[in-house]
C-alpha cells in the first residue's frame, strides 16, 4: 500500500506541476532564524518565517538545495549523511516543520538529492577506503587518469564525481573491459547496494513531508553509458517505485536536456547552461548573464535578454519544440523548466543588464510552456555580484566563481511581522555592497515595482488555465519582439531591446491589458516601447 503522512504537508504535487511556481533558495543566504547552530548562516527556522512572504508571491514549491550533514567543500554538495539535517541548519525537527507549516499554505517543498557521489568524509565511503572488497565507489588497484589516491588501508585510487573530495558512487558502467576490472557491471552488489540507498533516502524525507526532490548530476550516475540507455533505465525504475509507493511525488532533475531525462522518468528537467547536444545553448541564448564574468569559455553567445537586441529566442524555441515532442513521445508525460538563474549561473541582473531590462524576460520564465523556476532575489533584481569573495567550493576555475550568484537574500528593513516573524538577514556572504541594492522591503508597497510584476505573474500563472505547461502556444515572431499566444486567446509581446518595435497580433484589436508596460495598440497592431512588454486577452 501506498504510504502516507500525518504531516499537512502539501505532497500531492505531481497533478499540479503544469501551473506550479517553483522558487529555488539557497539555504544558507535566505533568512537567519538565529535557532540554529550557526549564528548569521540562514537556516531552515528562518525559511519557515518567511512561508508567508512566499505565499504572497505566489510560489507552490520550494527547493532547497542540499541542506544535510557535510564538511561543505562544495557548499552542502558533499554530503556525508543523507538522513540528517546539517546543525547550521537546524535538525530534521525543523525539517518536518518547515513542511508542515509549508504545506498549510499550499507550498511543496523539495529537497536536493545528490545521487551520484557523496563527500569523502561520508562513513560509506570511509568503510570502503578500509575495505577491498567494497565496491560501493569505483577503486582501482592501479592509477587511472581521472582517479584520485585512496586514503585508508585499502589503497588504490578512486574515481571522484565533481571535485576530488566527492567520490562517484559506483552505480556500474554499462559496458565492460577485461583490462579494466574497475568496471563493475550495473547488477553488481555496490551498484545494487546504491540504488536501494536512493530509495531509502528518499522514502525518509518523503515520510516528513518532503513533495519530491531536484536530482543533482542525475546523467552521472551509470559510467560510460552510451545514449545514457542504463542510466534512463534507473530512473525509470525509480519511477516506477515512486509513483507506486508515494504517489503525487515529483523528481525534478538537474540533466539539461529534457529530451532524454523527461521520458527517462522525470516530471521535469530545466534547460540549463550546460547540457544537451548544443551544451546549454538554448538557455544561454535567452539569458547569457554576462558569460564573461562567469565563465568566459561559454563564448560570448548574443543573448536575447539584452538591451542590443543581438539575439534570437529562436533557438530556445527549437530546443522546446524538440523536448516537447519527445516527452509526448515517451507517453509519461511531463515538463521542461525554465530558470531566471541558478546557484551555478549569473543572475538576470548581471554585467550591463539592470533590473528594467529584465522584465521582459521575468514574464517569459512566467507565461511560457514550461515550468518556471525563479532563483531567490530575482523577483526584486538581486544582482550577480561580481568579486564576491570564493567559499565552500563557489570558484571551478580561475575565472569561473559562483560566489556572485549566492549573495545573501536583500529583505532590508522590513517592517516586524509584515512578512512572518522577524528574522535577520543572512551573512553567509557579503552583501551586494551597491547603496542602491534593491530590496524585499522598498519594493513591498510599490505596485510598480519588480517584486509586484512577478507576484501578480505568479499569481497568474496559478489562475489561469491558458498558462498552464499543456495549454497550446502559438509563436508569431522570436526577435524583437518575442510573440506568442497561449491557450488560443492570450497574447504575449516582449521587448527586452531599447529600441521600439512592433508586430501585428491577430485579434489584438479590442484586447484588454493583463499586464503591460510602455505598450499601445493600434488595430492589430501592438507597439512596445524599449523593454516593453504586454500580456492581451483576446478573449
Amino acid at each position: 500500500m501506498p504510504r502516507t503522512t500525518s504531516s499537512h504537508a502539501a505532497t500531492d504535487l505531481a497533478p499540479h506541476l503544469g501551473r506550479t511556481v517553483l522558487y529555488q533558495l539557497y539555504p544558507q543566504s535566505f533568512a537567519d532564524s538565529g535557532r540554529a547552530g550557526v549564528d548569521g548562516i540562514g537556516d531552515l527556522a528562518g525559511i519557515t518565517a518567511r512561508l508567508d512572504y512566499l505565499q504572497w508571491l505566489g510560489v507552490g514549491a520550494v527547493w532547497l538545495d542540499p541542506c544535510f550533514v557535510s564538511p561543505f567543500a562544495d557548499a552542502g554538495y558533499d554530503v556525508a549523511d543523507f538522513f540528517t539535517i546539517a546543525p547550521r541548519y537546524g535538525t530534521n525537527d525543523d525539517l518536518a516543520e518547515l513542511t508542515e507549516e509549508a504545506g498549510r499554505r499550499g507550498i511543496s517543498v523539495l529537497l536536493d538529492l545528490v545521487a551520484g557521489h557523496t563527500s569523502d568524509q561520508h562513513p560509506w565511503f570511509v568503510a570502503s577506503a578500509d575495505a577491498p572488497q567494497d565496491d560501493r565507489y569505483v577503486w582501482s588497484d592501479v592509477p587511472v587518469d581521472g582517479f584520485e589516491p585512496g586514503p585508508g588501508r585499502r589503497g588504490g585510487y578512486y574515481l571522484p564525481n565533481f571535485f576530488p573530495v566527492q567520490p562517484a558512487l559506483n552505480f556500474g558502467y554499462a559496458r565492460q573491459h577485461p583490462d579494466e576490472p574497475w568496471r563493475s557491471p550495473i547488477d553488481a552488489p555496490g551498484p545494487q547496494a546504491n540504488r536501494a540507498a536512493l530509495r531509502a533516502i528518499m522514502a525518509h524525507w518523503f515520510d516528513l513531508g518532503v513533495a519530491g526532490f531536484r536530482v543533482d548530476m542525475a546523467a552521472s550516475l551509470v559510467k560510460d553509458d552510451p545514449g545514457l540507455v542504463e542510466t534512463g533505465r534507473l530512473w525509470r525504475e525509480t519511477r516506477e517505485w515512486l509513483d507506486a509507493t508515494y504517489p503525487g511525488r515529483v523528481l525534478v532533475s538537474e540533466w539539461g536536456d529534457p529530451r532524454v531525462s523527461v521520458p527517462s522518468g522525470f516530471h521535469a528537467d530545466f534547460f540549463l547552461q550546460f547540457g544537451g547536444d548544443d551544451d546549454g545553448l538554448p538557455l544561454r541564448s535567452l539569458w547569457n548573464n554576462g558569460a564573461g564574468t562567469v565563465n568566459p569559455s561559454w563564448g560570448d553567445v548574443p543573448s536575447w535578454a539584452d538591451a542590443e537586441a543581438k539575439g534570437d529566442a529562436a533557438t530556445f524555441v527549437r530546443a522546446w519544440e524538440e523536448a516537447t515532442g519527445a516527452i509526448a513521445a515517451g507517453g509519461r508525460g511531463g515538463l521542461t523548466g525554465l530558470p531566471t538563474s541558478n546557484h551555478d549561473f549569473t543572475r538576470l541582473v548581471a554585467g550591463s543588464r539592470d533590473a528594467e531590462q529584465a522584465r521582459a524576460a521575468l514574464v517569459l520564465t512566467l507565461t511560457w510552456p514550461s515550468m518556471p523556476s525563479i532563483y531567490y532575489g530575482d523577483e526584486i533584481g538581486m544582482r550577480f555580484v561580481p568579486g564576491s569573495p570564493t567559499l565552500e567550493g563557489s570558484r571551478l576555475n580561475p575565472t569561473y566563481d559562483r560566489a556572485g550568484s549566492r549573495t545573501p537574500m536583500q529583505w532590508g528593513d522590513v517592517p516586524p511581522g509584515r512578512l512572518g516573524p522577524d528574522i535577520a538577514e543572512s551573512r553567509y556572504l557579503p552583501q551586494d555592497p551597491d547603496p542602491d541594492r534593491p530590496t524585499v522591503a522598498a519594493q513591498l508597497d510599490d505596485e510598480g515595482s519588480l517584486l509586484h510584476l512577478v507576484r501578480r505573474l505568479a499569481h497568474l500563472r496559478t489562475a489561469d488555465e491558458r498558462l498552464d505547461a499543456a495549454a497550446p502556444v502559438q509563436v508569431l515572431a522570436t526577435g524583437y519582439p518575442f510573440a506568442y499566444v497561449r491557450g488560443d486567446t492570450l497574447a504575449v509581446v516582449l521587448n527586452p531591446g531599447r529600441a521600439a518595435v512592433s508586430i501585428t497580433v491577430p485579434g489584438a484589436a479590442g484586447s484588454r491589458p493583463v499586464e503591460a508596460r510602455g505598450h499601445r495598440v493600434e488595430g492589430d497592431v501592438v507597439h512596445l516601447d524599449g523593454h516593453g512588454y504586454a500580456v492581451l486577452d483576446l478573449a
